[in-house]
């Protein structure tokens, strides 16, 4: 129950922050620039990375995009929530208003999604993304991402489509505690039950979601 009422409170908190005033059209058009020509470099111009190891971001929820800019940079001196030496010089320079105006930007893209590529892993994928497994207490997937892996937002990310290298990294990352912006530890409790090869099998099976 404490823990459900941390996440609402988190997400309620993480909607007010994102909706604030519109962006004016030289904004907009300033915000384009900067996707276009410097966020295009990893992620493409369209939100729609070519390298595997980098997330797409064409059709993300924006409120999420958001929270993961902010929590990438340093604020006020204190260490930056998501530690990554490249996203934290990229964002230095950003404001909250830059960042919600990136977000919006790539939220309303098109994504161009990944297929899974081990067909021979599949069964196993789908199984952890539908039921989890009771005997380790491993929640589904599909719980908290949707059946069909798009995501609740602006706490639980659309995934379906995205590379399986990355999201295999992520996992991996929570797992071992690199990565700890999830809300309620509930990503890292996740991957602290599955195996390398779980983790694998389901990466796959959710870049073939539609």
């Amino acid at each position: 129950m404490i823990a459900r009422f941390s996440i609402l409170l988190i997400a309620l908190t993480a909607q007010s922050v994102f909706a604030q005033t519109a962006p004016t059209p030289a904004d907009q058009a300033r915000i384009k620039l900067t996707a276009e020509s410097i966020c295009a470099a990893c992620h493409g111009a369209d939100g729609n990375s070519i390298l595997a190891v980098n997330p797409s971001l064409a059709g993300q929820h924006p409120g999420y995009l958001f929270k993961q800019l902010h929590d990438f940079k340093s604020w006020d001196g204190k260490p930056a929530v998501r530690d990554n030496a490249v996203m934290a010089g990229m964002t230095a320079a950003l404001s909250e208003a830059d960042m919600r105006g990136l977000a919006a930007y790539f939220s309303s893209q098109t994504l161009k999604p990944e297929t899974a590529k081990h067909r021979e892993t599949l069964a196993l994928g789908q199984k952890i993304w539908r039921a989890g497994d009771t005997s380790k207490g491993l929640a589904s997937c599909a719980g908290c991402h949707g059946p069909a892996g798009k995501g609740i937002p602006p706490l639980y990310p659309s995934i379906h489509g995205q590379h399986a290298e990355y999201i295999e990294a992520q996992l991996k990352a929570f797992r071992v505690g690199e990565r700890k912006n999830d809300p309620a530890h509930a990503m890292r409790d996740v991957a602290s039950r599955l195996t390398d090869a779980e983790i694998k099998a389901v990466a796959d099976y959710t870049a073939g979601l539609r």
